[in-house]
């Protein structure tokens, strides 16, 4: 396989001095891990498991969010990038990156919430009031939420208005009665729930499963290499997918799984997500 992949591989690094290193190397960043140390802490189980089982080098490439992963790419820094649905719709809008692999975890669907003695009890009543989401463009905790509501019948920033809290800030504004509603996912409910214990929630109105969290590969990544790295998660997803699961910021791919199947269809969902939120153009990240 090793030597089967060298000239792909150079044309993917380039040439340099090392030129049999720099040929077996894929440059890899993660967008919501912020700086080489935490990288290094959070996914060097995976590289470790990922080199062993496909026999190439992993270069890590540290970011500071999703604006700077993408301009990386563009600059042709890096060649492979796990994110979540909404960032790879830019990704692929403005660079053509392609789907490889989706990284799958359980419970993965958005809910809006209310507190259990809230007299609120449909989607529609919360016309008219002020409602929290969490990270501003994020799938689960502002799209999704923001649809289910659409769904309902409310239109985003007109029939309701839209605030940007952190959760537990999001919660006590939920408790003293600021808001009405916070939109978030499964997990973050589960979380909420062990940092307010006195508190009980009531989902108002939850969604279907969402589209994964993906590794995408940049457009000038040669065919045979994006080949090799998803027929590495094909044929070793159960010791990728154990080694990735023994970090804290890899626990919500827990009992999980790796669909190599994707295809850039499967984020349509996703598109109409940045519509119902006023996005009608996928080359910018929601609210930046």
């Amino acid at each position: 396989m090793k030597s089967l992949l060298t000239a792909g591989f150079i044309a993917l690094s380039g040439l340099s001095a090392n030129g049999a290193t720099a040929a077996e190397t894929i440059r890899f960043a993660v967008t919501d891990i912020d700086g080489m140390e935490a990288l290094q802490k959070e996914m060097g189980p995976f590289k470790d498991a990922f080199e062993t089982a496909s026999g190439l080098k992993v270069e890590f490439f540290p970011v500071s969010g999703r604006t700077v992963a993408v301009e990386a790419m563009a600059a042709d820094q890096v060649d492979f990038v796990l994110t979540g649905p909404a960032e790879y719709v830019v990704f692929n809008a403005r660079l053509d990156a392609q789907p490889v692999v989706t990284w799958n975890r359980p419970d993965y669907y958005a809910n809006v919430v209310v507190l259990d003695s809230s007299p609120l009890q449909h989607a529609e009543d919360l016309k008219g009031q002020k409602i929290s989401f969490g990270e501003i463009g994020s799938t689960s905790q502002h799209l999704s939420p923001a649809t289910l509501l659409a769904e309902a019948g409310l239109a985003y920033g007109t029939d309701y208005e839209p605030v940007f809290l952190n959760r537990n800030v999001a919660m006590e504004a939920l408790i003293q009665g600021q808001i009405a509603a916070i939109g978030l996912n499964k997990t973050h409910i589960d979380q909420i729930t062990e940092k307010f214990p006195d508190q009980k929630l009531r989902v108002l109105v939850t969604g279907n499963e969402l589209p994964n969290d993906v590794l995408l590969a940049s457009a000038k990544v040669p065919a045979d290499v994006v080949d090799a790295v998803r027929k590495t998660f094909t044929e070793h997803g159960t010791e990728l997918l154990a080694a990735i699961t023994t970090t804290d910021e890899n626990q919500k791919y827990i009992g999980g799984s790796f669909d190599a199947s994707v295809t850039d269809a499967d984020y349509d969902g996703v598109r109409k997500m940045f519509e119902n939120v006023g996005v009608t153009e996928f080359t910018e990240f929601v609210g930046e």
